[in-house]
């Protein structure tokens, strides 16, 4: 929606992954039907994620809100931090529910939200990640999503692998990428 500019991914060496944006941020604030924060019901209710901002609709290449509930569920711990209107806040997950509510760890002159989480050993067989596999689809995101910097670091390897994509042309170069 012409905030996020830069989007990191990193598989790090515990095979967790971290993905930050410079975006908005998470919502924060109190979700009036729910009684916790509007972070915590998008992180653990399917759906619901596009509901705090209807804007977002119309460009939002995802899942429409069930995409990082489903991540938070199939994981055995992820972290989320939000950097929002001059504030950080934390909040933390095991198997999909939160431990505590999001709390308010600071003062931030950055904006945006990352994610940490590490695949749930008990659901899946192979909780490795495949680098080529993350570097095909976040050249595609970064096609459908033109202007946007993807980057993905790989610090599972001896050799720490970086790659680096954004396209100013968005599907023109997706077309030319193919040809």
């Amino acid at each position: 929606a012409g905030y996020c500019k830069n989007i990191n991914v990193i598989i790090n060496s515990n095979n967790s992954v971290s993905v930050e944006d410079d975006g908005r941020g998470i919502p924060v604030d109190l979700h009036k039907g729910e009684k916790k924060s509007a972070a915590e019901v998008i992180m653990t209710q399917l759906h619901a994620g596009g509901k705090f901002d209807h804007d977002s609709y119309k460009v939002s290449g995802g899942l429409h809100g069930v995409g990082v509930s489903v991540v938070n569920a199939l994981s055995e711990k992820l972290e989320l931090t939000i950097d929002r209107d001059g504030n950080k806040y934390f909040i933390e997950f095991k198997n999909g529910e939160s431990i505590k509510p999001l709390k308010l760890v600071g003062k931030s002159k950055n904006k945006g939200t990352k994610i940490k989480f590490l695949p749930s050993k008990k659901i899946f067989s192979s909780t490795k990640f495949n680098f080529n596999i993350v570097q095909k689809r976040m050249r595609e995101l970064a096609f459908l999503n033109k202007g946007i910097k993807i980057s993905i670091d790989d610090l599972t390897l001896k050799k720490v692998k970086n790659v680096e994509f954004k396209y100013e042309g968005g599907i023109l170069e997706f077309v030319e990428f193919l040809d």
